[in-house]
């Protein structure tokens, strides 16, 4: 056997192996590296410990953090309430409306925070208690809520989309660009998706709120509707970098939270700042521990190799896509979307751009991926942060999430099927 499929063997073996056991993610890619370093005849701890250092050396991921803060102070600071107080007052009356609410605020607050994670967390917290007291079905209000909480890597500020700009070398404001259309089209599917479910419930029916009402609900929430505004609008006019705007979003979130809404006191910044420091530390080491494994991938050669394989392929761009598609949706039941950026578009993108495939689309695509694998079972992060949150068993919510993601799947496969509904949005935008 040639040292580049050893190499190969190692890397798959060493990562599903440690995986296995339970290791840290970051961890087993850095012992993977190191394993295939050893196997190349490049091995040497100064190598290694460039390689950490120049995963996390880089100005655009500077945006990470500070998005990651924006989530937290959005959270702690009343946004997020406000901004689920606000589709209440419009939506809420409606049979099954508390599932629209959900739908509502999760596109909403994917436009400020970017974090799957965080908006899962928030609307979890706040309308899960609401529908349980309302009747609502607990597994089918779970998987609705982490179903909405995937649509915040799509809609720009994405995290994911700066982590695969950085990885990729691909243009982070395109890449945002590109999500907006998709996003919505995912809003969309689970409104069709969600009337479809409600067929089969017998949910009450709301208070309907006076007009008056309902505009005091939208005044409480101007700012926050206020915050995408300026996070786009100055990005989209060049006034500031995607790196930059995320600053903005942090600084932003900090002065309403404590200065406009005044419900964050000025001792609890610190616990803010500690939660999105660990949450920060935990991305970086996936970047750090990706670097060196991509590294070593690259020294194996192993892009040609898969190359190879899926050479015959590259002839045909449609089929390609949907042979990679379904490769990430294997992958995305067993990794968290950021490794999943680290470790496998590095090697994919050059082949779709081989094939011809635009690589914003693909980057796009590739993203939408790794977030559905947000909701699939076994790992499915989001899925643990919705069954925590509710405090129910995971089986419950992967039966409840199930409606909604067949739906993205279809939303998957319609883009692979018409890629101008993500390129034409982008080309008419720049």
């Amino acid at each position: 056997m040639t040292s580049e499929g050893l190499a190969f063997l190692v890397f798959v073996g060493g990562m599903l192996s440690l995986l296995g056991v339970g290791m840290n993610m970051g961890l087993a890619l850095v012992l993977t590296g190191a394993a295939m370093s050893y196997v190349l005849g490049f091995w040497d701890t100064q190598l290694l410990a460039q390689n950490l250092v120049a995963g996390v050396d880089s100005f655009p991921l500077l945006a990470v953090p500070f998005f990651i803060l924006a989530g937290e102070l959005m959270n702690a600071g009343g946004i997020s309430q406000r901004i689920i107080t606000m589709a209440q007052a419009w939506v809420g009356h409606i049979r099954g409306g508390l599932g629209f609410v959900a739908i509502g605020a999760a596109v909403l607050m994917a436009s400020m925070s970017g974090s799957a994670l965080a908006d899962t967390a928030a609307l979890a917290t706040i309308l899960l208690p609401m529908m349980r007291k309302q009747g609502y079905p607990l597994q089918t209000s779970a998987g609705l809520i982490g179903a909405g909480g995937i649509i915040a890597p799509i809609i720009p500020p994405s995290m994911p989309f700066i982590i695969y700009g950085v990885t990729t070398n691909t243009s982070i404001s395109s890449l945002f660009l590109s999500g907006i259309v998709p996003g919505l089209i995912m809003g969309v599917g689970l409104i069709v998706a969600w009337k479809l479910v409600l067929r089969g419930l017998d949910l009450p029916k709301g208070e309907a709120l006076s007009m008056r009402a309902r505009f005091t609900a939208t005044l409480k929430a101007f700012w926050a509707l206020l915050m995408p505004v300026i996070i786009i609008g100055g990005m989209k006019s060049g006034l500031f970098t995607p790196t930059e705007a995320a600053v903005v979003a942090a600084f932003y979130a900090l002065v309403i939270s404590l200065f406009v809404h005044r419900e964050m006191k000025f001792v609890q910044v610190y616990d803010v700042l500690v939660r999105a420091s660990r949450t920060t530390a935990i991305v970086m080491f996936l970047c750090a521990g990706a670097q060196v494994a991509s590294y070593m991938v690259t020294l194996a050669d192993l892009p040609n190799v898969l190359t190879g394989w899926l050479g015959p392929l590259v002839e045909s761009p449609k089929l390609l896509m949907v042979v990679m598609m379904l490769v990430l949706i294997v992958v995305g039941t067993s990794l968290d979307l950021t490794p999943t950026i680290l470790i496998f578009s590095p090697v994919m993108l050059p082949i779709a751009v081989k094939a011809g495939i635009d690589p914003v689309y693909f980057g796009l695509m590739f993203v939408l991926n790794g977030s559905i694998g947000l909701i699939t079972p076994p790992v499915g992060t989001v899925l643990n942060v919705v069954a925590s949150v509710g405090r129910m068993p995971l089986h419950s919510v992967v039966r409840g999430i199930s409606p909604f993601l067949i739906t993205y799947i279809l939303i998957l496969a319609l883009f692979v099927a018409f890629p101008q509904i993500v390129t034409a949005p982008v080309a008419w935008m720049r």
